[in-house]
């Protein structure tokens, strides 16, 4: 009894201490880890520069019930993946979820879908540091920062998983302090008890505000609303790494959501507040401009635009580092169920996807462009493309949800053995399908206005629903895949 004691003991060592690459992610995010990942995920340009656009186009009051009308979806979506995600945590996420409750081919077809928005995420991320080093060095060429970035991202993400969520945490934190800050200071000025006169609501009435443009713009600007948010769903995929999912996910969701709800509906509330918007430098996009460095230079903070703008290349850093991790990890997981080439699969000595983590990064050289066609340009086109697909992911995780539900009670499961319950079910993944199907038809609707259909303009938004498509239809007519009975499905 003794012995096989010891020879468990020593099997353990030998395992744990192998130079053999492994065959399993390892389970070293810990709860605070995968809070900070998933909101860091989702505080970046999204809030510090698309804001300020999106209150340009509807107006104070439209913004904020847009990101409002948009966080409530993100809510029911994050209970619908904890309840996932806590009984069944694996890095494909949604992605395995879909294959194994709903068809084979939705799920290859939302993990090559979400592996594509997030690999482009990151060349969005690089296309905005550009754009943030050229404040200080306005002769450099982009391909400079570009490339400088987007080997220190590699670098944070060929670290251990515990490396990267330690270096994600600290990233995160600088950009909740920073909101925090924007927004005591926002409202003091709101009340003239810094840098000048009493403000009040007086910006909330000038014009046709607080709603410019009625439903149609509010509409428009829900993409930029969405891409906002992007980035909470990380967290189902960071569970496959957590060291107790079944704690960690139950308690991240209760804590993320209302942060982050927090900090973008009061941070858009305190922009539409101090910053009339008829103000065309909320249209410019512009880190030199952007709402969040014009509150701080009005408060007469010295050096606020150069202080902010390290703040939101910090921000960008965290997003592409959290975009690089999600993609090269559902990439690996779907090299693991044959969806994608084997040697994707593969992990090295530190239970890191490496070769994974290096075609995800290929794909981030796309951000190269911004030296060629402009900055701005590439930079609202790859926020874009890759919004729609953001969308596409989230239907693929409502969809999920209902059948898993579905399909636990066909099979006679009891829901208690669950360790997180989603609240809200069936409306919850319904009423998120609903809109997220809603934004996706007519996020551009202004493209078919006119005498002229706009097809630039329609390519632009649409061209992830083709992308899709294809990869969806085309691998359940090469596989003929058929739809998982409820009886079927796979729940353990």
């Amino acid at each position: 009894m003794q012995s096989s004691t010891v020879r468990k003991e020593i099997a353990n060592f030998v395992s744990n201490n192998s130079n053999s690459n492994p065959t399993e992610l390892r389970r070293g995010l810990k709860t605070r880890h995968l809070t900070m990942i998933s909101l860091g995920g989702t505080i970046g340009t999204g809030l510090f520069l698309a804001s300020g656009g999106a209150i340009h186009s509807a107006g104070p009051g439209g913004a904020l019930l847009s990101y409002l009308l948009i966080g409530i979806m993100v809510y029911f979506l994050m209970t619908s993946l904890a309840e996932m995600g806590a009984y069944m945590p694996v890095a494909g996420s949604f992605s395995t979820y879909a294959t194994k409750f709903i068809d084979p081919s939705l799920g290859f077809a939302l993990g090559w879908n979400y592996w594509y928005n997030w690999a482009i995420t990151i060349a969005a991320e690089l296309s905005a540091v550009t754009m943030i080093m050229k404040f200080w060095f306005p002769h450099t060429p982009s391909l400079v920062w570009s490339s400088t970035f987007l080997v220190l991202m590699f670098l944070l993400n060929y670290l251990s998983v515990k490396g990267f969520g330690e270096a994600e945490y600290w990233f995160s934190l600088i950009k909740v302090v920073t909101v925090i800050v924007f927004i005591i200071a926002g409202t003091l000025m709101i009340f003239g008890l810094m840098g000048g006169e009493f403000i009040g609501f007086k910006n909330f009435t000038i014009g046709d505000a607080p709603f410019h443009g009625g439903f149609l713009s509010m509409l428009g600007i829900f993409m930029a609303a969405g891409f906002s948010f992007q980035g909470t769903e990380l967290l189902g995929v960071a569970a496959g790494e957590s060291d107790d999912p079944k704690k960690a996910i139950p308690k991240a969701v209760k804590q993320v959501f209302w942060r982050i709800l927090l900090f973008y509906v009061l941070a858009i509330f305190v922009i539409g507040l101090l910053i009339p918007y008829t103000n065309g430098n909320l249209a410019n996009g512009d880190v030199s401009v952007s709402p969040f460095t014009l509150v701080f230079q009005r408060a007469g903070i010295a050096f606020a635009a150069s202080v902010m703008n390290a703040i939101i290349l910090t921000a960008v850093l965290s997003a592409g580092n959290s975009g690089m991790y999600a993609s090269t990890r559902m990439l690996w997981e779907l090299a693991r169920d044959g969806k994608a080439p084997k040697f994707l699969g593969k992990l090295n000595k530190r239970g890191v996807p490496l070769n994974a983590l290096i075609a995800t990064s290929l794909v981030g050289t796309l951000a190269f462009l911004a030296s060629l066609f402009g900055d701005g340009t590439v930079y609202v086109w790859l926020l874009n493309a890759s919004g729609m697909s953001g969308f596409i992911a989230w239907l693929g995780i409502a969809l999920s949800h209902y059948r898993f539900r579905k399909a636990f009670i066909a099979q006679g499961k009891d829901l208690s053995i669950l360790p997180y319950q989603s609240k809200f079910y069936p409306f919850g993944p319904i009423f998120a399908f609903i809109v997220c199907g809603i934004v996706i038809l007519g996020q551009n609707y202004s493209a078919f206005l006119g005498d002229h259909i706009d097809w630039n303009g329609v390519l632009v938004s649409y061209i992830g629903i083709p992308l899709f498509l294809a990869l969806w239809l085309g691998y359940k007519f090469a596989m003929k895949t058929k739809v998982v009975p409820l009886e079927k499905c796979e729940l353990e």
